[in-house]
């Protein structure tokens, strides 16, 4: 189960948490250097959501994606974008992959970990659907290396929930059980918005797996941090945030 209802945030969720693509050039750059140099490529996306990131690898690498995502409102969203013969969109979640064993070479997992209840389930089920030397790329924020990222400056209590979710640590574990070995963990930037003032635009949105989660007095008074902020903004800047990039490699059967 989903620590949110997609469903019911589906719509207005590209409004809050889409990046442009201009934003996503360091996670173009930083999924490039781990991607094998084979083709044909086929990458499964596990937990797609409205579909940023498996139309954009398509695009960027040109291979086939399999987007797989519980949710129907998000899945619905993503066909609602531009048809890409590349991508195909299905219903799944990551405890119970729908697809047959040795079909992917790489999975991307894209802020998704801490949705998924049984990640050493998950682990089992990625290493059974990807080729014997396949690749795990997982993008997260994860507690204890949240300094990076700027909503947690006005919004603490988000911060709080943050550290809840799966640390390194935890998902090496999972993923070693399941035969994988920890590769590299690496920061990878983002722009998260052109300005603090479309920032502050996004959060109103709510369309967070932290903020939701907070009463709504905590999230009125980050509201209003982020305003003010905004408001005294002079420069215009780009909000920049750095994520996780933690990669794992199969380690193979003789």
């Amino acid at each position: 189960m989903s620590r949110v209802d997609y469903d019911q945030m589906a719509a207005r969720y590209d409004g809050a948490r889409g990046i442009e693509a201009d934003g996503l050039a360091g996670w173009r750059a930083a999924i490039g250097r781990h991607l094998p140099q084979r083709s044909p490529l086929r990458i499964l996306d596990l937990g797609a959501g409205t579909g940023q990131f498996c139309f954009a690898l398509a695009e960027w690498f040109d291979v086939g994606v399999i987007a797989v995502e519980p949710s129907a409102g998000m899945r619905q969203q993503a066909r609602a974008k531009a048809a890409d013969s590349r991508v195909a969109l299905v219903g799944g979640n990551g405890e119970r992959i729908p697809l047959r064993a040795g079909s992917c070479d790489v999975a991307w997992l894209s802020t998704v970990i801490h949705h998924i209840p049984d990640l050493a389930s998950c682990a089992r089920e990625l290493k059974r659907v990807l080729v014997n030397d396949g690749i795990v790329l997982i993008r997260s924020a994860f507690p204890g290396r949240l300094d990076d990222i700027s909503l947690f400056r006005f919004f603490p209590g988000a911060r709080r929930i943050a550290d809840t979710f799966p640390s390194v640590a935890t998902t090496v574990a999972a993923f070693a059980a399941a035969g994988f070995v920890e590769h590299s963990l690496e920061r990878v930037e983002q722009i998260s918005a052109p300005s603090l003032s479309e920032a502050c635009k996004r959060v109103r949105l709510r369309a967070d797996t932290t903020l939701k989660a907070l009463s709504d007095a905590e999230f009125a008074a980050g509201l209003a941090e982020v305003e003010r902020a905004a408001r005294g903004d002079q420069t215009g800047a780009p909000v920049v945030d750095r994520l996780d990039l933690l990669v794992f490699a199969a380690k193979g059967e003789a």
